[in-house]
């Protein structure tokens, strides 16, 4: 009687682990998942395009082990990472950024942030089309939709670290030609901004305020619904 039961109950758990899928997010398969990857203006409006989309998507960013957002940054931290943000989910939309912590100039020998011109970018205009590629490829595999947000402009002076004025122009018509080449949808942030930067924008700082964030979280928010033509 003892190996009878035990067999009914070992061949239940067959049964049961053979119904149940294996990747645990597919158990919430009835929405899509989408990945936000993206810098420090990403992390800010994160939470808004959270709240805006709850319930129709599934929406994740990288995040460290201390619960906190993971910043990131430039495409010289992404070819390292990349595939670890990827991790194994089965993504249905990827929204996607870098530039800005590509365009700040940092010490030659240290890699510290700069407050010089004269030290060089994080990430030269070659090696940020060069790796800004690499990422490409890379995400192109999960056969995810995806959707590329162009930098965001900034203020002309008063930076910490530095970037040149107009920079943001040029690293921009760098990842517009990767993504065409790519045929990879354009989400342009810079064009929303640009002319509501006093508006959108701390006073000498790339970063927003609260409500800048939020206006840009529903650029992004619908970007995101408009692709996976969700309501």
């Amino acid at each position: 009687m003892l190996k009878r039961r035990s067999f009914v109950k070992s061949s239940a758990l067959g049964i049961l682990s053979f119904l149940l899928p294996q990747n645990k997010f597919s158990l919430n398969k009835k929405i899509p998942n989408v990945l936000i990857l993206g810098d420090s203006i990403s992390i800010g409006y994160y939470p808004f395009v959270k709240k805006a989309l709850l319930g129709k998507v599934n929406l994740f960013r990288p995040t460290l082990k201390n619960g906190h957002f993971e910043n990131c940054a430039g495409t010289t931290n992404g070819v390292v990472k990349i595939s670890e943000w990827l991790g194994e989910t089965q993504w249905d939309l990827i929204h996607f950024n870098f530039g800005l912590h590509d365009i700040k100039h940092v010490h030659p020998v240290t890699g510290k942030n700069s407050k010089s011109f004269n030290d060089p970018h994080q990430a030269s205009p070659k090696e940020y089309k060069k790796n800004l590629t690499f990422i490409v490829k890379k995400i192109k595999k999960t056969k995810a939709k995806l959707i590329f947000a162009t930098t965001t402009p900034y203020p002309n002076s008063g930076l910490r670290p530095a970037r040149k004025p107009g920079m943001h122009n040029v690293y921009n018509s760098v990842a517009l030609k990767v993504m065409k080449k790519h045929k990879i949808s354009i989400n342009d942030l810079h064009a929303y901004v640009l002319p509501r930067m006093e508006q959108l924008q701390k006073p000498q700082n790339v970063h927003f305020t609260e409500e800048g964030s939020k206006s840009l979280a529903e650029v992004v928010a619908s970007s995101i619904k408009n692709h996976l033509k969700i309501n």
